[in-house]
């Protein structure tokens, strides 16, 4: 079992390019939030992430509060909680809102020229709305700004081949063309966070962190594979191959919670999922989720929720 592509398919990923940029010094302008441009840029986005992949040149960004960090040509910017951040060949200069450079209500991926004579830089931007039906483990501890070398990974080249085909083929306007720049976005997307996973500090603790442990990972894909199964923590550690105490010692303080607890909201979030595509009946999905009789799973999804699960249905949460 994959986990990542797991807990990727039900956020409902959805990607897209939103300003292919030929930029020269002087330049800089301000990102806004995600969540007040997630309307514009995709209608019921509940989440809003936003990557800059840096084609030629150079380029800075900084979001309130922290260190700003530059990018070279080859490397991805990302923004994963759609903090606003400003984003510029130097950060002394005003910035002028992204409204200036582009129409988000009008995402355009032909070639905007921006700013002044000096030197450029060829900047692709893309927006990712995710969707969770409970705090989503893969964004817990990922940090509000950090950059991936993209060029530099086994998948780089094929992707930025992959990014520079989509903008011609968008500037054409060929058929399907907007299809195909969003699935290349989200494998963007999902290729930033593998970068960011690989690249943790070791004593980084959260989520992303247990998927590099052998044994916590096995047992995220085991509980991945089957959540249905009655799991115990004496299962898990005989399939993981270490002590009982272990295991819940170390995916305890990697995961930021004990693997019973893990497992109880992964199938609510699961049951969530079903419940707004409507797969099934609350008996069928109970089962589906792990539980015996109706009333308990009925428990334990208001616990989680605060609502009923047919309330939950009934309201399209």
């Amino acid at each position: 079992m994959d986990v990542l592509s797991d807990v990727l398919r039900t956020i409902r990923l959805e990607g897209a390019l939103f300003l292919n940029g030929d930029m020269y010094a002087p330049w800089c302008f301000t990102v806004p939030k995600g969540a007040d441009i997630a309307q514009l840029l995709r209608p019921g986005a509940q989440r809003l992430a936003i990557c800059h992949l840096v084609l030629q040149g150079e380029c800075w960004a900084q979001v309130d509060g922290e260190a700003p960090i530059r990018a070279h040509a080859g490397e991805v910017i990302a923004v994963p909680h759609g903090d606003s951040h400003v984003l510029g060949s130097g950060l002394h200069d005003a910035a002028v809102d992204m409204s200036h450079v582009v129409s988000p209500r009008a995402p355009e991926l032909e070639r905007i020229r921006y700013g002044g004579e000096g030197d450029r830089t060829l900047l692709v931007c893309s927006w990712f709305a995710y969707e969770g039906d409970a705090p989503h483990p893969v964004m817990a501890n990922i940090p509000r700004l950090f950059t991936t070398p993209l060029r530099s990974r086994p998948a780089g080249p094929w992707i930025e081949q992959s990014v520079n085909f989509v903008l011609g083929d968008a500037a054409s306007r060929a058929p399907g063309s907007e299809m195909v720049a969003a699935k290349v976005a989200e494998v963007l997307f999902t290729e930033v966070l593998r970068g960011y996973i690989e690249s943790m500090p070791a004593n980084n603790p959260g989520w992303l962190a247990g998927l590099r442990d052998p044994h916590v990972s096995r047992c995220l894909a085991l509980m991945h594979a089957e959540p249905a199964r009655n799991w115990t923590v004496d299962a898990l550690a005989h399939e993981t191959h270490t002590s009982r105490s272990v295991l819940a010692d170390r995916f305890t303080e990697l995961v930021g919670a004990p693997p019973m607890h893990y497992l109880a909201r992964w199938r609510m979030v699961l049951a969530a999922g079903m419940l707004r595509k409507n797969q099934g009946n609350l008996a069928r999905i109970a089962e589906g989720v792990g539980y015996e009789s109706e009333a308990a799973f009925n428990r334990a999804f208001k616990r989680e929720y605060g609502v009923s699960p047919g309330a939950w249905r009934q309201n399209g949460a």
